[in-house]
């Protein structure tokens, strides 16, 4: 029965500080729907953009990266050469070809970051000030984490509409 259960309904989740269990879950409910729904999608349809939409490879490698660059402005560091690699490299396809399953578990590890460190963040810290990017833009440790929780199930909804789309479509 936990199976037709969000995540949220699951109960607490160990080891997370009560104001940060909301984000636990999302990012949790995130990873099963992007498991379930890209699990038999074609990787001739991963860089397909209907009417101008961005395409479910751009949505996969957001995934990972906002939610890779917002934890590290939580934790009060700034973004590494890699980070702003991956930023650039978002939505476009590299000339191996990436599939499906590679952008998901690159998904997958980054919820398993996160989620470690949200293990890790004690409630004392949640209002302090974090800075975002070089313009130190004001933002606090649980403003940070929660809008890395709900932009990822942002596009993880985007994603699933987009991927029926194609797939309904293909199957015309």
């Amino acid at each position: 029965m936990s199976e037709e259960l969000e995540v949220w309904q699951r109960g607490p989740l160990p080891d997370i500080t009560p104001m940060l269990q909301p984000v636990g879950h999302a990012l949790l409910q995130a990873r099963e729907e992007v498991d379930r729904y890209m699990r038999d999608f074609p990787a001739s349809l991963l860089w397909e953009r209907p009417a101008g939409l961005a395409s479910p490879g751009f949505h996969l490698q957001h995934l990972s990266g906002v939610l890779d660059r917002v934890f590290t402005y939580a934790r009060g560091a700034q973004l590494n050469a890699f980070q702003f690699e991956q930023l650039h490299a978002e939505g476009k396809d590299i000339p191996e070809g990436l599939t499906v399953a590679a952008l998901v578990e690159r998904f997958n590890k980054q919820v398993d970051v996160a989620m470690a460190q949200l293990r890790s963040i004690p409630a004392e810290i949640l209002a302090e000030y974090r800075g975002i990017g070089r313009a130190g833009l004001p933002s606090t440790v649980i403003g940070l984490l929660v809008h890395g929780a709900e932009h990822t199930m942002r596009h993880v909804g985007q994603l699933m509409v987009t991927a029926k789309v194609l797939q309904d479509g293909q199957s015309k």
